[in-house]
């Protein structure tokens, strides 16, 4: 799909297929960008880098796992395998639209595994601690 994205005063030409972006052109404004339907919005910058490889499945180890609510950054990760957690301890911040949220433990446990680590992306529902 093509797509043209006004982003200060520069009009880009993009085409989106299979998950790759590709500018196709570049200009200057002169009038306001006509409307965009939802449907056509570009939610992620533009850039020619080659996605990352999918990664294999992790295996977790059972317990309770506790997963991202919402896509996002991994900005810090404060329990270590073996640590011992009650209900409501901080065990992950989460960097989502420029907010940081904390993921907190369900349950007092110990952690059986930490399955994420700082810095690392993650999408909705992806597993970040488990709690035996």
């Amino acid at each position: 799909m093509k797509y043209k994205v006004t982003l200060n005063g520069k009009t880009y030409e993009v085409e989106v297929e299979h998950g790759k972006a590709v500018l196709l052109d570049e200009y200057e404004a002169l009038a306001p960008a006509p409307s965009v339907t939802a449907a056509e919005t570009v939610s992620t910058p533009v850039n020619n880098a080659p996605a990352p490889a999918p990664s294999a499945p992790v295996s977790l180890a059972s317990g309770e796992t506790i997963s991202a609510p919402m896509p996002g950054n991994i900005i810090r990760v404060d329990v270590k395998e073996g640590d011992k957690v009650t209900s409501g301890q901080v065990l992950v911040i989460l960097e989502a639209m420029k907010m940081e949220n904390e993921i907190v433990a369900s349950k007092d446990g110990i952690i059986a595994q930490v399955v994420t680590s700082k810095g690392a992306v993650v999408e909705t529902g992806s597993p970040l601690v488990v709690i035996a």
